[in-house]
């Protein structure tokens, strides 16, 4: 495959979403051929299972449930969307991918990173992202800007406790030092006019190699 994955991870209200959007138009103006897309979601079988997941009623939902959910979505996003983007040579900017797993099931829900590595290699193969931007922002300020936005839908991830997310944010540093030569950290807690800098000039950085 000759395009780029490059995948979007942080906390809730760390802004990556935003900033994700703002690069994909900078990066279309500067002629790169974009294609912007989330998880879980981003096509029709997905986005259906997105809302199975994150529906505030479901709150019953087993761990291991809500694990192999996640990895069918993204088995399906991956097959259906990413893998043909790359094939035509696309640049795929993702907003979540294996690692939200990794961070959320594995660690937060005590699964095991390593067992839902397993289960989502069985998902998509071993195709990991070209370029990890990890939007870092301590919990309870990313909590504090989600209760600020009034606009933001409220999904069954932002009824968890503060102790939640901050082991959320424990596993994602976790992550940066595993794998440091695909992770790479921006401090969101800048204007968000510097985040988008710098998320930017990481990527064109990659592209221009």
């Amino acid at each position: 495959m000759g395009g780029y994955f490059i995948t979007f991870e942080g906390g809730e209200g760390a802004g990556k979403t935003t900033v994700l959007h703002t690069v994909t138009e900078k990066l279309r103006q500067n002629g790169y051929d974009v294609l912007a897309t989330r998880e879980p979601g981003g096509i029709k079988i997905s986005e259906k299972i997105r809302q199975i997941i994150l529906d505030p009623l479901h709150t019953e939902m087993e761990e291991h449930t809500e694990a192999l959910l996640y990895a069918a979505a993204r088995s399906q996003h991956f097959a259906e969307k990413i893998v043909p983007a790359l094939k035509r040579d696309k640049i795929v900017l993702c907003d979540r991918f294996i690692d939200s797993s990794l961070v959320y099931q594995g660690y937060a829900r005590g699964l095991g990173m390593n067992e839902v590595l397993k289960i989502n290699q069985f998902a998509v193969g071993d195709c990991m992202p070209d370029l990890t931007l990890f939007f870092d922002i301590e919990p309870k300020k990313g909590l504090e800007r989600i209760a600020a936005n009034k606009d933001r839908e409220q999904n069954r991830l932002d009824l968890e406790n503060l102790a939640f997310h901050e082991q959320v944010y424990q596993a994602y540093h976790i992550l940066t030092e595993r794998f440091p030569e695909r992770i790479q950290t921006i401090d969101a807690a800048q204007n968000l006019e510097s985040v988008e800098q710098e998320a930017l000039d990481r990527i064109l950085s990659l592209l221009k190699k």
